[in-house]
């Protein structure tokens, strides 16, 4: 079946990468509309080899007759245009922060809680998790189901890109100002300190128990889609790379379980692939997974502190299973049950 899409947000680097994505699968549009702010009006971006999709104004942009609605425009504008486009029959799969804890909007990762997809009738919404949170669930959920995981400690280390383009820029021209001896903060904007050559343990604003909101979006979505039984606490770090995001993860499960069992598992799940050979370059690490769609796990071992206890490092693709293919898997998944 031949679809009609609309991206919004489509100048971003999520925007651009939804729609390399859609060129790349195959995906069933007969029709696709690229729609940001009307400062972009008037310009253009990619659809593949070949095509090239004028920008419309999000403002004045009619969604009648469009059947389904990528967006990763901002959670603020978000609230203010996805009522207007599931009010002409849209299906929004949205890709801020805006829907996702609502109770009546499932938060989705096909891998690990297909199931959830077919709340988006209640609002006719769907929202797609933070990138952090995608990768860390489609690696735990293989083990949940081995052994039932009781807590979660994660130390993230996320790149710029996450930050959107200006966060990119900001640490390219960093760097190349520090090699120019010009002083760094001519260059900061987006981060609260240096982010070239150095390591900032805080993404988004802290809130009153210590916690920044980053932290705290790992904490609730892992509950959604996973289990509301698993205790987790992170510690999130913004670190001076491009793009792809790493956790280093430590779990304590209910059940025994042996780092060769987690391993075994981890190989059969849908989405991961294990790179673990205890020798140099033996792991993953974030520049190797850019450009790539999947989840690698590599460092799998046994905690020695803790009864049924394991830590694992965890990377992906920010910018693809982080957001841009988590949210055009999740279409995909919709049109083969629903359309």
């Amino acid at each position: 079946m031949a679809l009609k899409y609309a991206v919004v947000g489509a100048t971003g680097n999520v925007g651009r990468e939804i729609l390399q994505i859609l060129s790349e699968r195959g995906t069933n549009a007969k029709d696709v509309s690229a729609i940001a702010s009307s400062n972009s009006v008037g310009a253009e971006v990619s659809y593949g080899e070949e095509d090239v999709l004028k920008i419309h104004d999000l403002a004045s942009y009619d969604f009648e007759g469009i059947d389904i609605v990528l967006s990763s425009p901002g959670a603020k504008v978000s609230a203010e245009f996805v009522p207007r486009a599931t009010a002409a029959g849209a299906v929004v799969i949205d890709n801020t922060s805006q829907f996702r804890m609502d109770p009546d909007v499932p938060l989705v990762v096909p891998e690990v809680n297909p199931e959830a997809i077919g709340e988006f009738r209640n609002r006719n919404i769907i929202a797609n998790p933070n990138c952090s949170t995608i990768q860390l669930v489609v690696a735990l959920k293989p083990l949940h189901d081995l052994a039932h995981i009781k807590r979660v400690v994660v130390s993230t280390y996320q790149s710029v890109s996450g930050a959107g383009k200006s966060g990119m820029d900001e640490l390219f021209n960093q760097t190349k100002g520090i090699y120019m001896n010009e002083p760094e903060s001519k260059f900061q904007e987006n981060f609260t300190k240096q982010i070239a050559f150095n390591t900032i343990p805080q993404i988004d604003v802290f809130m009153e128990d210590g916690y920044t909101k980053e932290e705290w979006k790992m904490m609730v979505e892992t509950k959604k889609i996973l289990d509301p039984s698993i205790k987790l606490s992170a510690t999130c770090v913004r670190v001076p790379v491009f793009i792809g995001h790493a956790e280093a993860v430590n779990i304590e499960f209910d059940e025994p379980i042996t780092a060769d069992e987690a391993r075994e598992a981890l190989m059969l799940a849908e989405g991961v692939v294990v790179v673990d050979h205890r020798a140099d370059e033996g792991y993953v690490s974030q520049i190797e997974c850019a450009g790539e769609d999947p989840v690698y796990v590599s460092r799998i071992r046994d905690d020695i502190t803790v009864e049924n206890g394991l830590s694992m490092w965890v990377v992906a693709d920010n910018l693809r299973k982080g957001a841009a293919l988590n949210t055009v898997q999740i279409a995909e998944l919709l049109v083969s049950e629903y359309f």
